[in-house]
């Protein structure tokens, strides 16, 4: 199976679906640098490498569990909606391990 990389060819709700993704990793990307970033400026952050792991494994699996999905199902309501839904359960256990 392989990516549809023609732009030509792609429907608006792919182009849309794409975007999204690169706007999701990019997040991802952010979440993790920003404690790194803060960490050279404040002491009030204090993050461990233990807590780099953790939140790399939440963020980037959340991620893959939406792109695995995504592969799977052509409805842009459907991923949306499970996009939406891994984010809630990421963003509660991040919050339950504080």
């Amino acid at each position: 199976m392989t990516a549809n990389t023609n732009t030509a060819s792609m429907t608006m709700a792919d182009r849309a679906w794409q975007t999204l993704r690169i706007l999701g990793w990019l997040g991802v990307a952010a979440i993790l640098i920003a404690p790194a970033v803060a960490m050279q400026f404040t002491s009030e952050v204090q993050w461990t490498q233990s807590d780099f792991i953790f939140a790399g494994i939440v963020l980037i699996g959340g991620g893959a569990i939406v792109e695995l999905f995504a592969l799977g199902v052509r409805n842009p309501l459907w991923r949306i909606g499970f996009g939406v839904c891994v984010v809630t359960v990421a963003a509660v256990i991040w919050g339950m391990s504080i």
